[in-house]
C-alpha cells in the first residue's frame, strides 16, 4: 500500500512539473481567437525551438513561406521550424529568433510561461526597441 502511494504522489509531482514546461504542443490563435495552428516546441541539444505542427484550415496546409528568405524560402509552412535557438534565462527562454510565415520577417524572441496560468506562453518578438507579445495556450 505504502509502495502505491509514493508511485502516486511521484505521478502528481512529474504531471505538475511537465505542465510548468514550455515544452509541448501550443495554440497560435488569430485576433478573434480563432485556433490557426498547432506550434510544437521542443528540445534540440540545451536549445528550444518550435515547428509549426499542425495547420488547422486544410487548404492552407500545402502553403508555401513565399516571402521567407533564404533556407526558409518556399518551405512548406506546415513542419517549418520557424523558432530557433532560445536558452534559459531564469523563467524565460531567450536569445533565439522566430520568423512570421505570412510576412517572412524574422524576429528576436523570448518566451515565458504565464506566472498565473502555466498552460498560457507568451511569445516575444523584437525588432529593434519594439515589440509584440502573443499569447499562446497550451493545447490538448
Amino acid at each position: 500500500m505504502r509502495f502505491i502511494l509514493i508511485l502516486v504522489v511521484s505521478f502528481s509531482c512529474f504531471n505538475i512539473a511537465h505542465s510548468q514546461e514550455v515544452l509541448g504542443r501550443w495554440e497560435n490563435t488569430n485576433e478573434e481567437g480563432k485556433v490557426n495552428s498547432i506550434i510544437e516546441i521542443y528540445e534540440k541539444g540545451d536549445k528550444i525551438y518550435g515547428k509549426v505542427d499542425r495547420i488547422m484550415k486544410e487548404e492552407d496546409r500545402d502553403r508555401l513561406c513565399i516571402k521567407c528568405e533564404g533556407e526558409l524560402k518556399n518551405v512548406p509552412v506546415e513542419g517549418m521550424e520557424l523558432m530557433k535557438g532560445l536558452e534559459k534565462d531564469g523563467d524565460e527562454y531567450v536569445g533565439g529568433t522566430i520568423v512570421d510565415p505570412k510576412t517572412g520577417k524574422e524576429y528576436r524572441c523570448k518566451i515565458w510561461l504565464d506566472e498565473d496560468d502555466p498552460d498560457v506562453l507568451r511569445i516575444r518578438g523584437y525588432i529593434s526597441v519594439f515589440y509584440k507579445t502573443k499569447t499562446w495556450r497550451r493545447a490538448e
